[in-house]
């Protein structure tokens, strides 16, 4: 196995939330799956999960060379967590048939105002 690529981004926190007080439950249902959703919906601070879930698309969209583009949506990258907290990432339409036969490691952070994710996308 070998590294194909690496994505990195980090998101403000502030940012995210201004999008959600203007464009409301429409921004958030443009950009995160259900699964997304219902996770971050009842977390103290909304929008630091949210902002962490952004992060990890960007990175990912970086990492596959291409930006978000070439049919290519938010909710193609999902990020979900297993029972003990962790995050992987799922991929659904176009991403994943580019990245197809990749995979997907990712770190994870916030603090304060802002979150931050790494992607490394591996041969396999």
């Amino acid at each position: 196995m070998s590294i194909y690529s690496v994505g990195v981004d980090i998101t403000q926190v502030e940012r995210i939330q201004e999008l959600i007080q203007r464009h409301g439950e429409r921004f958030v249902k443009r950009v995160f799956t259900a699964r997304e959703i219902a996770y971050c919906q009842p977390k103290a601070i909304r929008a630091q999960c949210f902002a962490g879930r952004f992060a990890v698309k960007e990175a990912v969209f970086k990492a596959a060379g291409t930006g978000l583009r070439t049919g290519m949506n938010w909710k193609d990258v999902e990020v979900v967590n297993d029972a003990l907290g962790r995050p992987a990432v799922y991929l659904h339409g176009a991403t994943a048939k580019l990245l197809e036969g990749k995979r997907i490691h990712l770190s994870l952070s916030h603090e304060g105002t802002m979150a931050i994710a790494m992607v490394v996308v591996e041969n396999e």
